[in-house]
């Protein structure tokens, strides 16, 4: 028997479970919004959102199994003590910053909002978040299987929902597909791919991969070229299913394009469509499978992060660190999703450039080879137009240097920060640029528990 092939219901299997590692509160909400926004050009938004998020996923995944096994292995190629910064960043911004809040404000909006009202306060939302967020603090103390199983049969019980919410709404439309709103009437591919950001799937899925190494491991997979192939399917299928759920839920959205209706998120444009296609027996539904799949993730996201900082900062227990980021996501969950999305968006666009920067020059690391150089600069000239691309997003005036800065080309798409990036790759690899290599036997990363 040759141990170093897998079938083609194995690597099912391990897409399957990828696709629902990523298919999370955030993949839910974003498409319909799109489709709400992007009304005639949803199809080109959705395309550039799939390229962002489920794109960089597959890259990351591909170059965490390129350089080695986990997170560490890729912010290494930099340095040890960055490699430290990228992973407390990463769970960060996964955890209590915005994921991990979201999962409460998502199941509040869709489980409750369609039953109470929109204008009902912040005492519900509080109540709510609060029973969440304990639920998740006591099942994060005890860890069970049970979260696993639940996690297994909720992601079949959405994309089911979402399947009949899709045929629902193109046998009997909601509404026509209208005009495209904003910057979607003029370049929503590129819209899109900013939006894409906020999905958060291309941070965590280098944080993902070794969970995906593990698990083909375990099934007798020994040799590197066979995990990388195997690693590179299982990414590649779980991308596609993404992007076909992603379609299918902008194109609802779409139908609710030529309303008069505003919508503040994307949460709110689905409960509207699920009431006038299935009532409140199909808002009760989605609502129960949303919330469930969302304290699921709740609970892997905070035990991960509890997990991380644990190993980090081995003087402050577990248990101290997981009583603090669910207190903390409790009062981040309340300020509502729209506000949420609104302060996160321009942070997300500040990180995701320099994160971008080091996943494609980890597929160049036999070219640049150990000159760490190449990958900081790279990564820091990203960074920096990252920044006043943010600034922008933000709606901040950065007067001269943000003049600029939107001279660069393609900067009004989003992707100015391509050729300064490459600019300061170029200049980390001439000789005399050393200020990192010299270091090179420096002491080791801390090793990290990422789970």
């Amino acid at each position: 028997m040759n141990h170093e092939k897998l079938g083609a219901g194995k690597i099912i299997s391990i897409s399957l479970m990828l696709f629902a590692m990523f298919f999370g509160a955030g993949n839910m909400i974003f498409p319909p919004m799109l489709g709400y926004l992007g009304g005639e050009n949803f199809f080109q938004g959705t395309l550039g959102f799939v390229v962002t998020d489920a794109g960089l996923s597959i890259l990351g995944i591909a170059a965490i199994v390129l350089v080695g096994t986990k997170l560490d292995d890729l912010a290494g190629l930099v340095g040890p003590k960055f490699s430290i910064f990228v992973g407390m960043t990463i769970y960060l911004l996964i955890g209590p910053l915005f994921a991990l809040p979201r999962t409460g404000t998502v199941s509040y909006e869709i489980a409750a909002i369609p039953f109470l009202g929109e204008n009902t306060g912040i005492v519900p939302s509080v109540i709510f978040t609060a029973l969440f967020f304990g639920i998740t603090y006591i099942l994060c103390l005890n860890p069970s299987r049970i979260v696993d199983i639940v996690g297994k049969v909720l992601t079949p019980v959405l994309l089911i929902s979402i399947a009949v919410i899709f045929v629902v709404s193109v046998i009997s439309p909601v509404g026509e597909i209208g005009s495209p709103k904003g910057e979607y009437a003029e370049m929503p591919f590129f819209k899109g791919m900013v939006e894409g950001y906020l999905a958060l799937d291309g941070l965590a899925a280098l944080a993902f991969a070794i969970v995906v190494i593990n698990a083909i491991r375990d099934m007798g997979v020994t040799q590197s070229k066979s995990i990388v192939r195997y690693t590179l399917m299982a990414g590649v299928l779980a991308g596609i299913g993404l992007g076909v759920v992603y379609l299918a839920l902008g194109f609802v959205g779409a139908q609710t394009s030529m309303e008069d209706t505003t919508y503040g998120n994307g949460g709110q444009v689905l409960a509207s469509v699920v009431y006038r296609l299935l009532g409140v027996g199909g808002n009760a539904v989605l609502g129960l499978a949303v919330m469930l799949a969302c304290l699921t993730t709740s609970i892997g996201l905070a035990t991960s992060f509890s997990d991380y900082f644990h190993e980090i900062f081995p003087r402050i227990s577990y248990k101290a660190i997981l009583t603090g980021v669910c207190v903390f996501s409790f009062a981040i969950s309340n300020v509502g999703l729209t506000t949420m999305i609104t302060f996160t968006l321009p942070a997300l666009v500040m990180v995701y450039p320099p994160a971008i920067t080091l996943v494609l020059l980890s597929f160049a690391k036999k070219i640049i080879g150990k000159k760490h150089e190449a990958y900081a600069l790279g990564m820091l000239f990203a960074f920096i137009i990252g920044i006043f691309d943010g600034l922008k997003t933000a709606g901040i005036d950065t007067g001269a240097l943000g003049a600029l800065a939107a001279r660069l080309p393609f900067f009004d798409l989003g992707i100015g920060w391509i050729l300064p990036a490459i600019a300061g790759c170029i200049i980390g690899m001439l000789p005399f640029v050393n200020f990192l290599s010299k270091h090179e036997e420096a002491k080791k990363p801390v090793p990290v528990n990422i789970k």
